[in-house]
């Protein structure tokens, strides 16, 4: 793989050679680059990637290996990089990682990624609509022959727009305009009056929503009704969703809706070693990736490497699991 080459910075990373469950210092000829693809840096995908990696790289002078973050288009950029060696890790929604290593959906043409492997799942990420409180939608189907941005292409966003599509038998043309602006960029187009809402799925609390509703009045907006229950009763990696009122200014309520779950994946082509190292280096010090953003803070241990995998577990993870007593 492309970043697991050997590489000449040794008296930066430090010295010696790697052995998993080991101690010995890592050599020169040795070092390792790996990568993580995330999402957009207003998201918790960029974030959660820089937590990951600020823990492997603790250590990095002992077991050779070296963490950086990529900002990306999101889930299944993410699962196609990987899939094409070019990323060794990256953060996918559980919807995505199962559509990928089954071949189905946006995965159909492409065929089963079979060697995708799960290495833990993070936090819960809901169905987010954040509306201009001027346009009046406070439920799902208040959105028709309105302006939303549904994703950019490539995104796990428009992913489940899609899904939301066909479970609901909408067109595109029930909308008034279909943007697909890059998350960073729908705040401020909602505040300039350039759509009447915004979709994505995240992670709470979270900075665009955040500063979305500084800036303007904005509202979150409910997604419930017959076919979001089918769609949560049909398929595993959906779940029901609660954003607690009070967490955003202007919103006091609670938003219902429903979501999926934000999922850390990789390759069977990446080495046990590789993946034992992020894996302990996470789990090792659980309390403080949880001290690393929000959206951490109510994580649990046996149930991050058990809950919204699709995909088997890398053998590297499973390794670091049963020497912390996980499984």
């Amino acid at each position: 793989m492309k970043r697991l080459l050997a590489t000449t910075f040794a008296v930066a990373l430090g010295a010696g050679a790697f052995v998993a469950g080991g101690s010995a210092p890592a050599s020169a000829q040795n070092q390792q680059f790996i990568s993580i693809g995330t999402g957009g840096v207003t998201g918790v995908y960029y974030p959660t990637g820089g937590a990951i990696c600020r823990l492997v790289n603790r250590d990095r002078k002992e077991h050779g290996i070296r963490c950086s973050v990529e900002s990306t288009g999101g889930s299944t950029y993410n699962v196609n990089t990987i899939r094409a060696g070019e990323l060794e890790f990256g953060v996918a929604q559980s919807d995505v990682q199962y559509h990928a290593y089954n071949g189905t959906g946006d995965f159909a043409s492409a065929g089963a990624f079979e060697d995708l492997r799960s290495v833990f799942s993070v936090h819960a990420e809901p169905v987010t609509i954040v509306a201009r409180k001027d346009a009046n939608i406070t439920n799902f189907e208040d959105l028709k022959g309105t302006r939303v941005n549904i994703g950019n292409a490539g995104s796990g966003t428009r992913s489940t727009w899609e899904v939301i599509e066909g479970a609901t038998g909408w067109k595109r043309e029930d909308l008034k305009l279909a943007a697909e602006l890059k998350s960073a960029e729908t705040g401020q187009a909602l505040c300039d009056n350039k759509i009447d809402a915004y979709f994505w799925l995240v992670g709470h609390p979270a900075a665009l929503v955040s500063e979305t509703v500084s800036t303007c009045e904005a509202n979150l907006v409910n997604v419930t009704g017959p076919a979001f229950d089918k769609l949560v009763a049909d398929n595993p990696y959906y779940r029901k969703a609660v954003i607690p009122g009070g967490m955003y200014p202007g919103n006091p309520d609670d938003t219902n809706t429903f979501g999926v779950g934000a999922t850390f994946v990789s390759s069977a082509k990446v080495s046990d070693d590789v993946a034992y190292v992020v894996a302990k280096a996470v789990f090792s010090n659980l309390e403080d990736f949880k001290k690393l953003h929000p959206a951490f803070s109510n994580l649990k241990a046996e149930e991050m490497v058990k809950e919204a995998l699709s995909a088997p577990l890398h053998p590297g993870a499973i390794k670091a699991y049963k020497e912390l007593g996980l499984m």
